[in-house]
Order: C-alpha cells, then structure tokens, then sequence
C-alpha cells in the first residue's frame, strides 16, 4: 500500500511538473506568436513589404516622379532634409523651380501639393499616391526613397533649364 501511494505521489508530481512545462512552452508560443503578430501588422501600417518595395525599384519612372512640380519641389526639400539627396543641389533646384513656379513663402504654405511633398507624399505622375515618410528604413526602403529624390530632382532640372 505504501508503494502504491509513493507511486501515485511521484506520478501525480509528474503530472503537474509536466503540465507546468507545458503552461510556460504554451506562453513562449503565444508571445512568440504575439510579437510575429505585431511586427506584420507594424509592417503593413507603416511600411511597404519587400516585394512591394522591389517592385517600385523595377517600376517606370512614373511611379517615382512627380505628378506636379509643386509636388516635385516639396518633395525636393523632403529629401534635403531626410539627406537623400546632396542638400545643396536639392536645395538650390528647389528654391530654382519655386521662383520658376513664382512661389513666395506665402503661397508655398497654401499649396497642398507641395506641403504633401514637404511631408513625404509624393503624388506621383501615374496618379498614386506614395508615402516616402513611412516606407520604412531598411536598406531597401532607402534604395526606393534615393531613387525616388533622383528623379524628382531630375525633373526638377529639366522643369528650370
């Protein structure tokens, strides 16, 4: 009898040790879970996943220019400050392609254009839209918002020349 219940006891203590290590490996799985969750999510919200980043690298330059050279120059000062761009060019074919437009200060701030491109938003000459500002900052990000700073200053020179 006596081995029967130290028996039972050593079981029973199993069991529960057991079901502990199960309890902790069930919350290890849903944290692991959890954290896979929010990073999808945080990816989704605030940048674009890889494929979609490399497909804007291997788009027509019309998704990466400027639809507007409103947009064009605030996208400019964008990247000027971002530093996705040599400031000085940037900052000098901005102010080159305001005076062009003829934008005094004034006018600058009423312009939804360009106050979308000061902010990241470049709407671009296919007419999408496309957030510079929450792509993300993986290299990949970076390449796309370069390429993107490239172009419009691109347009940029050729809007002033």
């Amino acid at each position: 009898m006596k081995k029967h219940v130290l028996l039972s006891t050593v079981l029973g203590a199993l069991l529960v040790s057991g079901v502990a290590q199960a309890a902790s490996w069930q919350d290890s799985l849903t944290s692991a879970a959890n954290e896979l969750t929010k990073e999808s999510s945080s990816s989704s919200q605030g940048g674009l996943s890889a494929s979609s980043l490399t497909s804007l690298l291997g788009s027509s330059s019309q998704s990466l220019s400027a639809g507007t050279m409103n947009n064009a120059a605030g996208i400019l000062e964008y990247c000027a400050k971002q530093k996705l761009a040599s400031v000085t060019d940037t900052q000098n074919i901005k102010n080159q392609v305001l005076g062009k437009l003829g934008l005094d200060t004034q006018e600058q701030k009423q312009d939804t254009n360009y106050m979308d491109g000061i902010q990241g938003l470049l709407n671009a000459q296919n007419g999408q839209q496309l957030n510079l500002s929450t792509l993300g900052n993986s290299s990949l990000a970076k390449e796309v918002k370069t390429k993107a700073c490239d172009l419009v200053l691109k347009q940029g020179m050729n809007f002033i020349s």
